[in-house]
């Protein structure tokens, strides 16, 4: 999770209770899948020269990796009947682990692979490269190439990392139920508000989420990934 809040929920979120949990047979439309991979796929091919360049613009700016990879918590695929725990598991992390590919933002003398941290404004941890990405959100490309994998869809609930997935669960009535979908790159969440700083934020994040799954289809992510593109050029609600 990172940055700060600027009062854009959008309207008429109602309360987490109104939401039942979605069917686990029919949280996702074979058509919605279809949409996402195809977008993912087109997006890789037009997308891989600006790519090659930022990875040269990373390394030659700064030591480390061009990339940065962190464990994710993806889609619960359990069935409704199991979703209360598992046996056969030390610790019911929610859903199925991933790794997810990002370019890396951040320097990596300051350990930031292991620290389950919002980031801040002016955060000194990100680099000058890492700060124009982030603005424009093209640090999250490679994780175009999740969708190909199925980790992921291009439009969903943003994956969390595990440690703050639990903490979360904990804290947020009905949290989990934002597994019941694929996760995204982007979501009617993320551009109806702008990147988490508080538990506060996550709570009025979910009731987006929950709302766009119990709606989700094939028009509604065309919808969002075209009101994408205006949040990612005018960088808004990012540092």
């Amino acid at each position: 999770m990172t940055t700060a809040l600027h009062s854009l929920t959008a309207p008429h979120a109602p309360a987490l209770g109104a939401y039942p949990a979605p069917h686990a047979a029919a949280r996702e439309p074979r058509t919605r899948r279809v949409l996402n991979v195809l977008v993912a796929a087109v997006g890789i091919v037009l997308a891989l020269p600006l790519m090659l360049l930022l990875a040269v613009l990373i390394k030659l700016t700064s030591r480390g990796p061009v990339f940065f990879t962190q464990m994710r918590i993806g889609m619960d695929r359990r069935s409704l009947s199991r979703v209360g725990g598992n046996t056969r598991r030390q610790m019911d992390l929610g859903g199925r682990p991933f790794v997810m590919y990002k370019f890396r933002t951040m320097y990596v003398d300051h350990g930031n692979g292991d620290r389950h941290v919002w980031a801040r404004p002016g955060d000194s941890r990100v680099t000058a490269i890492g700060r124009v990405l982030r603005n424009l959100r093209l640090d999250e490309l490679p994780q175009l190439v999740n969708v190909l994998k199925g980790d992921m869809n291009v439009v969903g609930p943003r994956p969390e990392q595990p440690a703050i997935f639990v903490y979360l669960r904990e804290q947020i009535e009905g949290y989990q139920r934002r597994q019941r979908v694929r996760p995204g790159i982007t979501g009617w969440a993320q551009i109806n508000q702008a990147y988490d700083q508080s538990v506060e934020d996550v709570r009025n994040k979910l009731r987006l989420d929950l709302d766009y799954i119990r709606r989700q289809s094939a028009p509604e992510d065309l919808k969002i990934m075209v009101r994408t593109l205006p949040v990612m050029l005018f960088g808004r609600g990012a540092w």
